[in-house]
């Protein structure tokens, strides 16, 4: 098959959420032999070799544009009455490329990663000219206007303004892409739960989850102790929901955990660490690494795993990671949302300070326990989060239009 993706942000390399996700559905479908045509806009010429890389090895065509200014972006938007999350991935001449591609050439399926690049297929001027029309894909990925939503509720004015803004213009979009797209995919069940109670209800939500690549996250072949217990949290640092987690955990849990374990450290290692994050640096034991080429040694080297997250849904590509490498986890509920984990067994959930302390005493004083959650959540990656089974659905989906 011809497939057009559509993607927000160029998907390699696949060092985030959304990246990673992506990169492996072009992946995957690129060695199944269909042919992967990518389109995407970008606001760094350092990333035009990004494309490059994914057009020599995994798509037949890569089509890049870069953004014009962002505040210009994003006034646009504010003027039309759009959704900043639209407005903020939008681009006339991306539209065009992608317009003359559907002229030349026919298409079978067109996948968009994240609804803010349902506008192309909105404003396009040939779509709906076609003959044969292709499959209308959406990858919601997780509800966007709930997280709008939480940002709104936990923000003062005018930024709660913004935010409820958002929510209201984002939710009307998701309901627009589910009446026109065919099929609709969420990282989680309850995150089809959510869009169904709180955006529209209907047939065309699936779920399709996150998988693990185990050749990429992989325990130590030998665990060097360390003298003293290493937290660990990782994670695109200027993103809200990572933000207030560690600044939470920071403020709430850290000064009984460097009380009871003086030569404790905690590192928060990911890149575009904001002020507010670089601040905590100043605090006994914690470090800050910012952007690293190879984040596997940060989980080798750690004890435990903390994703203590109040903000945002969708299962935690960072958790998996953790559970890959044999990391004992402690999570927040949300932090834990869409794994098929077991409190007790794979992970160890804890929703105040005083939880979260309790359980990483209880992680260090009992390395056994530490060992036994660690083993037991890597052999839950092992069994039930490789991509190929996860992105069972959309394989299957694309077969059937292969029938019709």
């Amino acid at each position: 098959m011809k497939i057009l993706i559509l993607s927000h942000r160029v998907p390699f390399p696949p060092n985030k959420g959304e990246k990673i996700r992506t990169f492996h559905q072009i992946q995957h479908l690129s060695e199944l032999g269909h042919q992967i045509h990518l389109f995407s806009p970008f606001e760094d010429p350092a990333e035009l070799a990004y494309f490059a890389a994914l057009g020599e090895y995994l798509c037949q065509s890569v089509t890049a544009t870069p953004l014009k200014n962002k505040a210009i972006r994003l006034l646009t938007g504010l003027i039309k009455g759009q959704s900043m999350s639209v407005a903020n991935f939008y681009d006339k001449s991306l539209q065009q490329k992608f317009d003359q591609f559907l002229s030349d050439k026919s298409v079978d399926a067109i996948i968009c990663s994240a609804s803010s690049m349902a506008e192309y297929v909105f404003k396009s001027a040939v779509l709906n000219t076609l003959d044969a029309k292709p499959l209308l894909i959406m990858d919601f990925m997780d509800v966007d206007s709930d997280k709008w939503g939480q940002y709104q509720q936990s923000s003062r004015f005018p930024m709660s303004w913004v935010y409820a803004r958002e929510q209201k213009l984002l939710a009307h979009y998701e309901r627009q892409i589910v009446k026109e797209f065919d099929a609709c995919y969420l990282i989680a069940q309850a995150e089809v739960t959510l869009f169904n109670q709180k955006v529209i209800k209907s047939d065309k939500i699936h779920v399709m989850g996150n998988g693990l690549d185990t050749s990429t996250f992989y325990p130590p072949k030998v665990k060097q102790p360390n003298p003293d217990p290493v937290f660990l949290f990782t994670g695109v640092m200027d993103y809200k929901p990572n933000e207030d987690a560690v600044i939470w955990f920071v403020n709430s849990c850290w000064p009984s955990i460097i009380g009871e374990h003086p030569n404790a450290r905690f590192i928060i290692a990911g890149m575009n660490p904001s002020a507010d994050i670089k601040q905590l640096a100043q605090d006994k034991g914690i470090e800050v690494t910012g952007f690293v080429e190879d984040i596997l040694p940060y989980y080798h080297q750690a004890d435990i795993f903390v994703a203590p997250f109040r903000l945002a849904r969708g299962v935690q590509n960072k958790v998996l990671q953790a559970f890959a490498c044999a990391l004992p986890v402690i999570s927040t509920p949300m932090g834990a949302e869409g794994i098929l984990c077991q409190t007790g067994k794979d992970i160890l959930i804890a929703t105040t300070p005083e939880e979260f302390v309790t359980q990483a005493n209880q992680l260090v004083a009992q390395p056994e326990l530490a060992q036994s959650i660690g083993q037991s959540a890597l052999q839950l990656i092992q069994s039930h989060y490789s991509w190929q089974g996860q992105l069972q659905p959309l394989v299957n989906l694309l077969g059937t239009k292969d029938k019709q």
